[in-house]
């Protein structure tokens, strides 16, 4: 037989919410006319996500023949907490254009509290690129660069994820899963285990090996399986990250975790596909647009070699500005000097959120992350979508 339960009484139940209304209406008549000096929760927002910061360039060091490691410390002292797997977004001035990147904290959340606070990201340089080229050649000790942070989604969380998790990396993709590793060896993920399967070409360029090393060394969760492709002299796993590598080393009732280039995502995808991993256990980091865009699926071939014209509306203000077919609208947009707010470059954060007034667009089915009425009226996330005809566009101004 069921009970029911009454707090204060029924009629007092019921009548909460016109108790609150009342007691509201008596704070506000007896309030100051003064007004507030301080805004607490607005002073708390800004500390969590502060919309420009500025971080110094405190050490350079290199982690493998083709990537840097960059060490940075808050200008004002202050570092916003952020989870193990999250990026920070840097603003670039690189020629006429303003730039946004982002790039994933290699360094642990634990590493950036305390006065000598600091962040580290790992950049690699294996083909030329131009923000890869800037800081390789431009960005030195004691430089200063804006950036923000933290964002994204790539994270262990206790309420969703196993304890046993089992990171597949590949290149620099390895950098979340070291901020990982060395908070699991600070002990700030208590009884999580880290199995990292990491696909690289050979034995003399392992992104991070070093610090890989030491973390495997002191910490008995943590575990780093190096799988190489192209290195005979290699005694490790070889080959690739295959299905019959990760169920080698998986464990029972594991968490996968992915960050790494194109195609390894879709050999891993069809790896938990064969292995019948539950989609709440196969969790990726955000897929970056390819530069050959005729590898995104769905891409309409023949596209690439065209130029288009787009109609860029500022407020009152158009101006046309030249575009690729084998670049994002974003892209051409920083390529003309027209400053657009992008953080995550693949579609999921929506910054970059622009609206489409004429045209046609391709929009990578790997990067959309545009809710269903954008979709239904017209908008589209520029850093991942592509012009298939002339276009005419909205942007903020900024």
């Amino acid at each position: 037989m069921s009970k029911s339960i009454k707090v204060k009484g029924f009629l007092k139940d019921v009548g909460g919410a016109s108790r609150v209304t009342a007691a509201r209406h008596e704070v506000i008549a007896n309030a100051s006319d003064v007004p507030q000096p301080k805004d607490f929760v607005r002073e708390l927002a800004d500390q969590l996500h502060p919309a420009k910061m500025a971080f110094r360039v405190i050490a350079i060091k290199d982690t493998s023949p083709t990537s840097k490691l960059f060490r940075l410390a808050s200008v004002d002292g202050h570092i916003p907490v952020f989870q193990a797997g999250q990026y920070i977004n840097f603003r670039l001035k690189i020629g006429d254009s303003l730039l946004t990147r982002p790039y994933t904290i290699s360094s642990a959340p634990y590493e950036a509290r305390g006065k000598d606070g600091f962040v580290e990201v790992t950049i690699r340089r294996n083909r030329p690129y131009l923000v890869p080229d800037y800081f390789f050649e431009h960005v030195k000790v004691g430089d200063v660069l804006d950036a923000n942070m933290p964002f994204g989604f790539f994270y262990w969380e206790p309420l969703r994820d196993s304890r046993n998790v089992v990171a597949l990396a590949g290149g620099s993709g390895i950098t979340p899963f070291l901020s990982m590793a060395r908070e699991i060896a600070y002990g700030k993920m208590k009884g999580v285990k880290l199995t990292i399967l990491y696909g690289s070409v050979n034995s003399k360029d392992i992104v991070l090996k070093e610090e890989l090393d030491r973390v495997e060394k002191d910490c008995p969760d943590v575990k780093v399986v190096h799988v190489l492709s192209d290195d005979p002299d290699w005694e490790g796993e070889k080959g690739f990250v295959t299905k019959d590598v990760i169920a080698k080393y998986a464990g029972e009732d594991p968490t996968f975790m992915f960050c790494g280039p194109l195609p390894m995502y879709k050999l891993i995808v069809k790896a938990m596909n064969e292995l019948g991993v539950r989609p709440k256990r196969f969790r990726h980091d955000v897929m970056n647009n390819p530069v050959d865009s005729t590898r995104i699926p769905g891409y309409p071939l023949g596209n690439e070699s065209k130029t288009f014209h787009i109609t860029v509306v500022r407020g009152v203000d158009e101006t046309v500005i030249k575009a690729s077919g084998n670049e994002p609208v974003a892209v051409a947009l920083e390529r003309a000097a027209i400053p657009v707010d992008t953080h995550c470059r693949c579609g999921e954060c929506g910054f970059c959120r622009t609206q489409l007034l004429e045209g046609t667009i391709f929009v990578s089915p790997d990067g959309d992350g545009r809710r269903l009425m954008d979709k239904e009226m017209g908008w589209f996330h520029a850093c991942a979508s592509y012009p298939t005809s002339d276009l005419k566009i909205k942007i903020p101004i900024m």
